[in-house]
């Protein structure tokens, strides 16, 4: 099964970053989030991925066909012909990456509708490519083969921006000062699983997922809810980003289930 990966948005929050490179690029831990979120299902055995291309996405060709020479000792011969020998492998085996370029313009839903020739299956996932999480994604794609309908986005319960006081009122005296704890609602944290007939509700290039789409898979009752209990971070500021490095360098970094 295929995952796509939305890899073409300007990333304007994280400017301080995303001015010089595409925010799927922006390292955590030296290595791009991108990488991160590959590793994560490659984990649970995906391992042929689709990336929408936009801002940038020259530079993510570059660093995938720079990729053998980057992550391994090697052994070149100069001159015609010239060859190339790699003395040792990365983790990265048998990975597949199909790089196709959506637009730099173009909406989540208009990438994924270009990317439809190259779905291989019934069915597939798409991620966005700066959110980090220790989803199962083997218990996710049981879900939705279980409740059979046409999508499945994973939702979390998003932190409170604000520590909690409780107030006395009539004393205006503090009771209780407590830390950031969980909104009662869920959002959206990608992760999502699609059959093909998802396409048939995707548009060209202003077509935005995140709106008629999956509005229109709700009214219908196609859409269901995985709900992830555990880690989700979005790095969406330079605050966050700072924060997913300091994890990594901790070595708390709740997403790496991997060895």
């Amino acid at each position: 099964m295929q995952v796509v990966i939305l890899a073409g948005g300007l990333g304007t929050r994280l400017r301080e970053e995303t001015e010089y490179r595409p925010k799927p690029l922006v390292e955590v831990g030296g290595r791009p989030i991108i990488w991160h979120i590959m590793k994560l299902y490659a984990h649970y055995g995906f391992l042929d991925f689709i990336t929408c291309l936009g801002y940038r996405g020259n530079m993510i060709k570059e660093y995938f066909l720079n990729y053998e020479a980057m992550n391994n000792d090697f052994t070149i011969g100069l001159g015609v012909p010239n060859q190339i020998s790699y003395l040792n492998n990365h983790d990265e085996q048998n990975f597949r990456v199909t790089l196709a370029n959506t637009g730099l313009e173009t909406q989540t839903g208009g990438r994924i509708k270009q990317i439809e020739k190259y779905i291989e299956d019934d069915l597939f996932m798409v991620t966005y490519g700066d959110g980090l999480a220790d989803v199962n994604i083997g218990e996710l794609l049981s879900f939705h083969k279980e409740h059979g309908k046409l999508a499945t986005v994973t939702t979390v319960q998003p932190p409170s921006r604000y520590g909690i006081v409780d107030i006395d009122e009539r004393e205006a005296r503090v009771l209780k000062f407590g830390e950031k704890i969980k909104d009662n609602k869920w959002v959206s944290a990608g992760y999502f699983v699609f059959n093909r007939k998802v396409f048939d509700y995707l548009e060209g290039g202003h077509c935005i997922l995140e709106r008629e789409p999956l509005e229109r898979l709700t009214a219908e009752g196609q859409l269901m809810s995985y709900q992830h209990h555990g880690f989700f971070y979005a790095m969406d500021t330079f605050k966050e980003y700072t924060e997913l490095n300091k994890m990594w360098e901790t070595q708390q970094a709740p997403w790496k289930v991997w060895k």
